[in-house]
């Protein structure tokens, strides 16, 4: 009777187990399989990625930060075509628009590189200017913001500037451009797209009362946006990239998608941006269209910053200090 205890024991443990994992298997995040589709795609469509704002920088942080497979010497000699580009530029990626600076940051950070020392130039250096940071709108204190913040890199200073950045600043400047309704907007009355991007900013200083305040009228107003299938859109017409923008902010904020306020008859942000997605993994900009290689490659990106919140992971562009391995 002992030894029938100690088999019968055996088998509902081993029953227990079984069960469980078939619970876990059925229970798998649908962004997992998504975005293996679209890793595996963004990886044969982009073998080469340059310094671009498309087939560049955010095909490599969204392979890098979801943890797909690459190809062999990707990361590597993507680094180095960096160095040529910067050695043949002496260091000026751009001499106006300064999000070049942000993007090619986030990429060589999310890659365990310190943008501070990129073929001898100090990519960050540029964005301790503030007017020449902001000169191009507001996406330039954004994404310089989240470009500073994903190393932990300190704000640099800048002999040359004319006003000296401090985090600060940027933090003020996207506070001060914040619409009555809560929004964020180019132009007209508020953008979905923009207004993600400013929460992805001001995440991490919430800390801040006048910042936690904007953030709360920030995403009222983008539950209010929200399409009856979970999508969004920008000047009126639902595009993948939107999905994608406000799912990374939510992600950044660490509010679920199947919170009750981004529900609309039954469907989420993610459901929306899965729609986007075709056959052979790739996204369409708009429903019925064809594969698209930005949708593609900022869709790729929402989905590895949804598996690194299912994960307990670090946000998309938190890379846990400079040089610090991804």
């Amino acid at each position: 009777m002992h030894m029938g205890r100690k088999i019968g024991s055996l088998i509902l443990a081993l029953a227990l187990a079984a069960s469980s994992v078939t619970g876990a298997l059925a229970v798998a995040s649908p962004a997992q399989g998504a975005y293996d589709r679209a890793a595996a795609f963004i990886s044969k469509a982009v073998p080469a990625p340059e310094v671009s704002s498309i087939g560049g920088e955010w095909a490599v942080i969204g392979l890098a930060r979801g943890g797909a497979a690459r190809p062999q010497n990707y990361d590597a000699d993507y680094l180095n075509r960096v160095e040529q580009t910067v050695k043949e530029k002496q260091g000026v990626l751009h001499a106006r628009k300064y999000t070049e600076y942000s993007r090619v940051i986030l990429a060589v950070t999310a890659l365990g590189k310190d943008a501070r020392n990129v073929a001898g130039y100090d990519l960050t250096l540029p964005l301790g200017d503030f007017d020449k940071t902001a000169w191009q709108g507001l996406n330039g204190p954004i994404w310089a913001l989240i470009a500073l913040d994903s190393g932990d890199y300190p704000v640099p200073a800048n002999p040359e500037a004319k006003t000296q950045a401090t985090r600060q600043m940027y933090v003020d400047c996207i506070l001060s451009r914040q619409l009555e309704n809560g929004a964020w907007s180019l132009a007209g009355s508020g953008d979905a797209d923009l207004t993600a991007m400013a929460l992805t900013a001001l995440a991490r200083y919430r800390q801040q009362e006048k910042v936690q305040t904007a953030v709360d009228r920030a995403v009222d107003w983008l539950s209010a946006q929200q399409n009856g299938d979970g999508g969004f859109s920008a000047a009126g017409i639902a595009t993948a990239e939107s999905c994608a923008q406000v799912l990374g902010a939510l992600c950044e904020l660490k509010i679920e998608p199947t919170d009750s306020r981004f529900v609309k008859n039954g469907h989420t942000v993610l459901d929306a941006l899965l729609s986007y997605q075709q056959r052979d993994g790739s996204f369409a900009h708009v429903q019925g269209g064809g594969s698209n290689q930005m949708a593609t490659e900022q869709a790729m990106c929402a989905l590895a910053a949804r598996l690194r919140a299912e994960r307990g992971q670090s946000g998309l562009y938190h890379m846990e200090g400079a040089g610090a391995a991804p």
